[in-house]
């Protein structure tokens, strides 16, 4: 396995739409901690505004850039509509 950097972007208007689907977005990431595969993640605040959010970083092991795609494409605020983009690169954990 290999760590893998997803950033994403969010879309405009979003704030309503992350914090109801939050819950299970949160869910998906202790699993990939409970296994042992999460290195970090959290989201990025606006600088004017720390409790709004311009998307999030997750730096987590997966088996290939394919299996992270495919992590990340099932991701619930992609299915809510808060992602407008996401950037996935491999990333290589020099300090932990």
């Amino acid at each position: 396995m290999e760590y893998f950097m997803l950033l994403a972007t969010d879309g405009e208007d979003v704030h309503e739409a992350r914090m109801k689907a939050r819950p299970d977005h949160l869910r998906r990431l202790e699993n990939l901690r409970a296994e042992g595969r999460l290195l970090t993640a959290g989201p990025n605040p606006l600088p004017d505004n720390p409790d709004r959010f311009s998307g999030s970083l997750i730096i987590a092991q997966f088996q290939s850039l394919d299996d992270a795609e495919t992590w990340a494409g099932q991701d619930p605020y992609v299915d809510a509509g808060v992602y407008n983009e996401i950037l996935i690169r491999p990333f290589k954990a020099v300090f932990k």
